[in-house]
């Protein structure tokens, strides 16, 4: 079920609702928002999401919407609910009766500077001054009087001052007052918009409806929240795809960088998965719908990246401390300012007009909205890149690293074993032998077989099946073909001819598992494989040194010389080998007591102690993987490690951006209550510099959204590399010796039997 019309959060009984906070464009103004809503009957757990305008109600499921929007609006909320594909969406700052209230305003404001200016008609020109001070003004004093009729001060409140201004005789002042705020507030939501506009691009991803494969094959368009699993949809060549499903006919390459960010299509056939949001190449796709679209690998991203905000950083939580004090200490200090002042000096009028000044130059969201707006930027800039970041702790946690440490296969190393050399101890033909081995490894199902059989099968190789099949776990297998008697298995030294066992020795130097073929009893044939360390590893580890990482290291369970050997190969600054998952998960907890804040890198479930036990636990190749998403707290869709140098860059960023906006929305506040407090500000002015400084902090944050050049740069060259190693390697399968197959030097060893 879609997330807008509940969603079962786990316990008996309690249903999610999101809702957009209706009438409210500064609802991270209202620090209070969140405890009116828990204080309605049935709400067990709120979640306000302010750079979204969005809140996340958990309630008893006998409690219908409807009910929770009265209840809401007797609180002085308005609740719109919403569905997880709108929930950042909200309506177009344009469409606002807002904005038309502000152009009446204007020209009543115009015309009341008409009239006083020229006519000298002051009575005519106040009434008008009246009528802009209560057309600019309506939706401002009704969240204000809403706001008291609930008991609730907030920020909003400080508007008085316009109340004030007439008092006192500025009818002029009051209108200007009344326009410049109404402008400020829509330009806030414009430039507000364009945080919910990062989000909204994750969600335009998926296509609104599919083409469902109808009995008797017609189609038919229906929305995707509708598809149920077991479903049959038409992709059809170029369209994007609207759910997460597997192939059920056709073939295609199909761009999976909207939502891995890597820039490498993947070949899909029948019985691959495929994923919403990615796009379809030149063929069409028949696919079989294997998850609501709630529940699909896009959806989640869309949810964590929007519920991020309540996962909160040091830095939010200041703003948020902040915040719940600010309104009434502004307050109180305003009204000192009327009071105190002229029981000693007198001029009650002067010191009356600078604490509406103080009012209104202290009326600013600035410090609120400074950090959840850089957060969610941030966060969607880094969903968009293909990197989950489930949070403002996190992704300021990542800024804070010193030291990474890595498991080595499927992170550093590509996972999957490989047949790099077949080395005849005699004079017998490489493919025969290979052949011979193929035969007896056919059935084993040991990750080393598989990579014997699959090198046979690139070089078209056919063998036959062994007979009187046996395997010895942990030592090797063995079996018939054609009467001979074939052994595949871990080398025995002793038995290997003079001169075999130094090439063993420097094939493992080589990071190289040795697999021995013998026939009849001898020795006939050294097979390599190796699990080949990733092509990008060095350059990852040189790019985290750059990004500010002190350490880069390797926690393995493998043997000591392959360790070294992959250590060597990636650069690294040092490694800890043998170790079982209790011992990686005290490493991480010995590396942080050493140098600081460290984060792991793994797959997300067999590295799960260690990941949880690191500051950032991050997850490698999470696309599809629901457990890597749910519990790491940085996923690296795709499989693909130069990511992670990203995701510290731009944490670093995220940082910078931060520091700056909570900087200048204090040192703000401080100077204009200061030229308020001596006189030298009026209410236009301190009102204008006041908004200033809020829209030029939403606009500092939104430089977060912003792809870096270099990194742009960075996966175009990525993206041609790999198109000629593709090529290459297309070449190179296509050799008629599997013998001559692609040796590398950067490789490492899959554990031996």
């Amino acid at each position: 079920m879609a997330a807008g019309s509940g969603v079962d959060s786990g316990a008996v009984g309690v249903r999610q609702t999101r809702f957009r906070l209706a009438d409210s464009s500064c609802s991270a103004c209202s620090a209070d928002v969140s405890a009116a809503l828990a204080a309605v009957a049935g709400v067990t757990e709120v979640q306000l999401l302010p750079a979204t305008n969005t809140v996340v109600l958990e309630h008893d499921g006998e409690v219908t919407v409807d009910s929770l929007r009265r209840q809401a609006a007797r609180a002085g909320i308005g609740l719109i609910p919403v569905q997880l594909r709108t929930a950042g969406a909200g309506s177009r700052w344009w469409r606002q009766p807002k904005l038309y209230a502000l152009t009446s305003a204007v020209l009543l404001l115009a015309a009341g500077l008409t009239v006083g200016n020229l006519t000298r008609a002051e009575v005519a020109a106040n009434a008008i001054y009246l009528a802009a001070l209560v057309v600019g003004g309506f939706y401002t004093a009704r969240l204000v009087v809403i706001s008291l009729l609930a008991r609730r001060i907030t920020i909003s409140t400080l508007l008085i001052a316009a109340v004030g201004a007439v008092a006192i005789g500025l009818y002029e002042q009051a209108a200007v007052l009344a326009v410049v705020f109404s402008l400020g507030q829509i330009l806030e939501e414009f430039a507000a918009g364009r945080v919910r506009t990062s989000l909204r691009g994750l969600m335009d991803l998926a296509p609104p409806s599919a083409n469902l494969i109808a009995d008797g094959g017609a189609f038919t368009a229906v929305p995707v929240e509708d598809l149920i699993p077991g479903d049959s949809i038409l992709v059809r060549p170029g369209e994007r795809l609207p759910t997460d499903g597997v192939v059920c006919s056709g073939a295609s390459a199909v761009d999976q960088s909207p939502v891995t960010g890597e820039p490498i299509p993947v070949e899909v056939s029948t019985g691959s998965s495929v994923f919403a949001g990615t796009v379809n190449g030149s063929g069409a796709l028949t696919i079989t719908v294997t998850k609501p679209y709630a529940d699909t690998t896009l959806a989640r991203i869309i949810r964590e990246v929007e519920e991020a905000q309540a996962r909160k950083g040091h830095s939010q939580r200041f703003a948020d401390a902040f915040g719940a004090i600010y309104a009434p200490v502004m307050l109180g200090l305003a009204i000192l300012v009327a009071l105190v002042p002229p029981l000693i000096a007198g001029d009650w009028k002067l010191w009356f007009y600078r604490a509406l000044v103080v009012l209104v130059v202290s009326c600013s969201c600035a410090l609120l909205i400074s950090v959840p707006v850089a957060v969610v930027t941030a966060i969607a800039r880094a969903a968009r890149d293909g990197v989950l970041i489930k949070g403002g702790a996190h992704l300021e946690a990542l800024g804070g690293l010193r030291v990474i440490a890595m498991d080595k296969t499927g992170t550093l190393t590509r996972g999957v074993p490989e047949l790099l050399d077949v080395i005849p101890l005699g004079d017998s033909d490489p493919s025969y032998l290979l052949s011979l081995a193929a035969s007896v490894e056919d059935a084993s199902g040991h990750p080393l077989a598989e990579a014997i059989t699959s090198a046979a099968r690139r070089g078209q190789i056919r063998w036959d099946a062994a007979e009187g099949l046996h395997v010895s776990p942990g030592r090797g297998v063995e079996g018939t073909v054609g009467g001979r008697l074939v052994q595949v298995g871990k080398p025995e030294v002793s038995q290997l001819p003079v001169g075999a066992a130094a090439l063993v020795d420097r094939i493992e130097d080589d990071a190289k598992t040795v697999v021995v073929l013998s026939v009849d009893g001898e020795p006939a044939a050294v097979l390599a494989v190796a699990d080949q360390v990733r092509p990008e590893a060095a350059e990852t580890v040189t790019a985290l040194r750059r990004a500010g990482i002190r350490r880069v290291l390797m926690l393995t369970g493998d043997n000591n010389r392959v360790a070294a050997a992959v250590a060597a190969h990636a650069g690294l600054d040092d490694w800890r080998a043998g170790l079982l998952p209790h011992d990686k998960t005290k490493a991480v907890s010995d590396l942080r007591a050493e140098y600081g804040a460290i984060a792991m890198v793994g797959d997300g479930v067999n590295d799960a102690p260690a990941l949880a036990t690191a500051d950032v636990g991050i997850a490698m190749g999470a696309i599809g993987t629901d457990v890597a998403i749910e519990t790491a707290d940085v996923a690296l869709m795709a499989d693909d490690l130069t990511k992670l140098p990203d995701a510290v860059a731009l944490s670093h960023r995220a940082r910078t951006v931060i520091r700056q906006n909570i900087t200048m929305s204090v040192v703000g506040v401080a100077v204009l209550v200061s030229a308020a407090l001596t006189g030298s500000l009026s209410l236009t002015e301190g009102l204008l510099l006041n908004e200033g400084t809020a829209l030029f902090i939403i606009a500092n944050a939104l430089r977060l959204s912003r792809r870096p050049a270099a990194a742009a740069q960075h996966d175009t060259e990525r993206a041609a590399i790999a198109a000629d190693r593709a090529n290459s390697d297309q070449a190179e399968c296509c050799s008629a010796d599997p013998a001559e197959a692609p040796r590398s030097k950067s490789a490492a060893s899959h554990t031996q039997r």
